[in-house]
């Protein structure tokens, strides 16, 4: 690990015990209750409302917020909107999952609109998603990333400078989820080789990190780019943890879905800098 997010890690974990910080969540009805469990389990606090007529004023008493884009139907479009623009009035850490961008023209628009009226402190998605927020270029295959576009050790390289110029760009930190995790800023990129298989064969493990990535932001504002790495390289770990506990009582997916929030609840600095694969480049 680099000097940096060794010293950092144990004030970001510090950070988030000593504020336990309440969390916005627009979520979806698939993996609403996992996020907000999740949300529990980095030691956060949840909130989950999505109607618009309560949206401003539940978010703004929060330490910051989680957009989640699977739901664009109905009311969803103005809920996100209005917490958006709320959050960044009160000047609160604002969390942005694009998912499915690119999969349809709907929510194309509604990303657009999103993303022209509020601006987001993170921008968390697979890089079919995160492409596409960035120059339309995804080859999405619906809410999963293209497996032309997943990165790997020769084209890890060329997907760090994009996430960087992208950083640049829309003044936020942006995070790739993949076999190697990328989180940059316009000047630093860590790359993160935490996880498991595993995660890809269940439902919600982005909705869920995206959600423990608003916790993470929520307790530090101040340290936004070291909290997100710090955030999905201990969410990474504790996937390699419950894989661990997987094999060992013969479960399958449902259990890991079980361990993987265990291990999440049980994550602290010391076991962080046990397993974190975090390097700076």
């Amino acid at each position: 690990m680099t000097g940096d997010i060794l010293k950092d890690s144990a004030e970001i974990f510090a950070n988030i015990q000593e504020k336990a910080p309440v969390v916005h969540n627009i979520s979806n009805y698939i993996t609403a209750t996992d996020c907000a469990n999740m949300t529990l389990a980095c030691g956060g606090s949840p909130t989950m409302a999505d109607d618009p007529d309560e949206v401003e004023e539940i978010a703004a008493a929060c330490a910051g917020s989680v957009i989640n884009m699977g739901n664009t139907a109905g009311h969803y479009q103005e809920s996100m909107l209005r917490t958006g623009m709320v959050n960044n009035k009160v000047d609160h850490p604002l969390v942005f999952d694009p998912v499915g961008a690119g999969a349809a023209a709907h929510r194309n628009a509604v990303l657009e609109n999103l993303l022209d009226k509020v601006h987001f402190s993170v921008i968390r998605g697979n890089i079919s998603e995160v492409k596409f927020v960035g120059d339309k270029s995804s080859k999405a295959n619906g809410v999963d990333a293209a497996s032309e576009d997943l990165a790997s050790e020769d084209t890890i390289d060329g997907i760090a400078e994009y996430a960087k110029k992208l950083s640049e760009r829309l003044n936020t930190v942006i995070a790739i989820s993949g076999p190697i995790d990328v989180v940059a800023d316009a000047n630093k990129v860590y790359l993160i080789r935490n996880g498991h298989p595993m995660m890809s064969r269940v439902t919600g493990t982005g909705c869920m990190l995206s959600s423990a990535v608003g916790v993470f932001a929520a307790a530090n504002p101040d340290n936004l780019l070291e909290a997100t790495a710090v955030c999905i390289s201990a969410y990474g770990y504790a996937g390699e943890l419950a894989y661990e506990k997987v094999q060992s009582t013969n479960g399958g997916t449902g259990s890991f879905r079980m361990f993987l929030m265990d291990a999440m609840s049980n994550m602290d600095n010391e076991t962080f800098l046990q397993g974190a694969k975090i390097e700076e480049v």
